[in-house]
């Protein structure tokens, strides 16, 4: 199926943001745009098939989410990923980010502390501030290859701070790439346990995982005291299509999410995206996907390659999940921003600060793109982190 994603699909003119959006300095020509987490890639077939006859209907009133969409999400996740829930367990909103922000509304009190692993995902620092919440950062830990750790000890030390109520969990983790094991989980389980938190996994990078290696739902290791947020947009490039999931085994912390979700009015999706959602979680979707993840890492071992050959005082972490590739650009002696900009206005290639997810002098580069694309692209970054 490589020549599906070899595919050079045409976005400039679409309104796409990570092709049309206006970037942060002034730049004369084509941009390759390596940033925002979204891909290059068409649909699944089962999804554009299902999409094209949920057309033809012609009426796209309001959405009564059917019963299927709960079964089939639910029995995605069990027989794929092992994790077993009941779909009354299941509540539908119009996106992961959203949901992040209702379920904080919902669960924590303004003032309160929310503890996070960074680097992490921008949107983590927004969804806490627009809570009226605080962020508590334990800082990842740097390890050979390079690579991440979780810094138990400090972790503990901010759970069990008294104004902390939620350890907001990134799984797998954006940007670090790691895909924690579950060994890894259930020490962070533990101590939430310990300290009387309440852990909230963000899982929408579930599906993109190194071959051979395992994702393990955080609501697997402790259903009753995880709240977890998972939905197929990432992994099935239908981010526009906002359709999310909020899994909670505990009614009462339901409720409060429901009413927080109706609250901030992301309670209506759209009419394609229950649709589409039940595409990507057929047996055609997971063939795609498993297609999909054997470009990813070939488009990954072509970045690395590249990198340790002409670039190797910029090293690159270890990707084992996501499709975004965090890269150490420490020895520029420059801030992320700065270094973006460059690239940027040199080399006409956009890959995000490091800044953004609170780790200065690193950049995250995104790697779902066609391999002609991906190429170019890199001849860019190779030219213009060569000339910092």
């Amino acid at each position: 199926m490589d020549c599906f994603f070899d595919e050079i699909v045409p976005r400039r003119g679409t309104s796409c943001v990570k092709w049309d959006a206006a970037p942060p300095v002034k730049v004369d020509g084509d941009v390759i745009p390596l940033w925002v987490a979204d891909m290059d890639f068409r649909v699944a077939p089962c999804i554009a098939e299902a999409l094209e006859k949920r057309v033809k209907h012609g009426v796209f009133g309001y959405v009564n989410v059917p019963r299927s969409w709960y079964e089939c999400v639910s029995r995605w996740f069990s027989q794929r990923h092992g994790w077993d829930f009941d779909p009354s367990s299941l509540m539908y909103t119009t996106g992961v980010v959203p949901a992040l922000s209702a379920v904080i509304k919902a669960l924590a009190k303004p003032g309160d502390r929310v503890v996070i692993a960074t680097p992490v995902y921008n949107c983590f620092f927004s969804s806490i501030r627009n809570n009226g919440c605080i962020a508590s950062e334990s800082p990842l830990k740097e390890l050979p290859g390079p690579r991440y750790a979780l810094d138990f000890d400090d972790l503990e030390r901010r759970c069990s701070d008294p104004s902390a109520s939620i350890l907001l969990l990134c799984n797998p983790h954006n940007p670090a790439g790691r895909v924690w094991t579950r060994a890894e989980l259930e020490r962070v389980a533990s101590i939430a346990r310990r300290t009387g938190m309440l852990v909230v996994s963000d899982e929408i990078h579930c599906e993109i995982v190194r071959p051979g290696l395992h994702y393990v739902p955080m609501g697997a290791v402790d259903p009753e005291n995880t709240v977890s947020l998972i939905s197929p947009s990432k992994s099935f490039n239908i981010a526009g299509l906002q359709m999310a999931g909020i899994v909670s085994g505990n009614p009462e912390r339901r409720a409060a999410i429901d009413r927080a979700v109706n609250i901030n009015e992301i309670c209506d999706v759209n009419p394609f995206g229950p649709v589409a959602a039940e595409a990507a979680y057929s047996a055609e979707g997971a063939a795609w996907l498993d297609a999909l993840n054997a470009y990813i890492w070939e488009n990954d071992a072509l970045l690395r390659s590249r990198f340790a050959r002409e670039l190797p005082e910029f090293p690159v972490f270890e990707l084992e999940g996501t499709y975004l590739v965090w890269i150490d650009c420490r020895s520029a002696g420059m801030p992320s921003a700065e270094i973006e900009n460059f690239l940027l206005s040199t080399e006409k290639v956009w890959v995000n600060a490091g800044s953004l997810y609170g780790a200065e002098g690193f950049v995250r580069v995104n790697l779902a793109t066609s391999r002609q694309l991906l190429s170019e692209g890199l001849d860019r970054l190779v030219r213009g982190l060569r000339a910092l």
